[in-house]
């Protein structure tokens, strides 16, 4: 699990094809690697991946096929930045909200505007996950957590702050770009336990309607 409070921007130092998927190198900068050990939780760009060697200025994870589908991964090339978090202990601060590094899917970068010191982005998620973003929410966009200031449909707006412009790879953010969107896990979670029994049932889905509460007693 992670908070979603980036500590150190990093880079793509390499990437090797490995059988159909991908090896990355990624350099660290200043993140502080002294208690970090093969097998532990990196999360880049929001993706959790695991240490697999330590050659001593970063780390290489390894990455498989369904993340490079379904992720920004695919887009990534040597010397492209990266936001980097260390997994969370019982002692962190919880700065953030709860994140799993599990990418839920992409979405887009709509507009980009000044807005006083800060700057002001639309996301477009894919119209699936629409229903898990809430005004004043959480989400989590490439590994950042971040408060949802307006949701339209499928688009939400973001106020981003000097300092975290500055310390993650939001400044790199234009119209176009593709960034991966993690909803709060609560949502998720939430919305499995509304099912019921129906849950085991593979035609259920996850689709909670308002005749699906009405029938289960939950409107009246």
């Amino acid at each position: 699990m992670f908070t979603g409070i980036i500590e150190a921007v990093g880079k793509i130092a390499n990437m090797e094809a490995k059988g159909g998927d991908m090896r990355l190198r990624i350099q660290t900068g200043k993140l502080d690697l002294g208690d970090v050990k093969l097998g532990d939780s990196i999360a880049v760009n929001g993706v959790c991946l695991t240490v697999v060697d330590l050659p001593g200025d970063g780390f290489w994870a390894d990455v498989s096929l369904e993340t490079l589908n379904h992720t920004s991964f695919s887009q990534l090339k040597t010397g492209s930045p990266a936001n980097l978090e260390k997994a969370l202990t019982p002692t962190t601060r919880l700065g953030g909200h709860l994140v799993s590094g599990h990418v839920d899917g992409l979405g887009e970068i709509v507009s980009r505007s000044e807005d006083a010191r800060s700057i002001h982005f639309k996301v477009k998620a894919p119209d699936e996950l629409a229903k898990y973003i809430a005004h004043k929410g959480s989400i989590c966009v490439d590994g950042i957590s971040l408060t949802v200031n307006a949701v339209s449909g499928a688009i939400f707006d973001l106020n981003i702050v000097p300092h975290t412009v500055q310390e993650t790879t939001v400044g790199q953010w234009q119209p176009g770009v593709k960034v991966n969107l993690e909803v709060d896990v609560i949502a998720r979670y939430l919305e499995r336990m509304l099912l019921g029994d129906k849950a085991a049932d593979p035609k259920a889905g996850g689709d909670i309607t308002m005749s699906f509460l009405a029938e289960n007693g939950f409107l009246k």
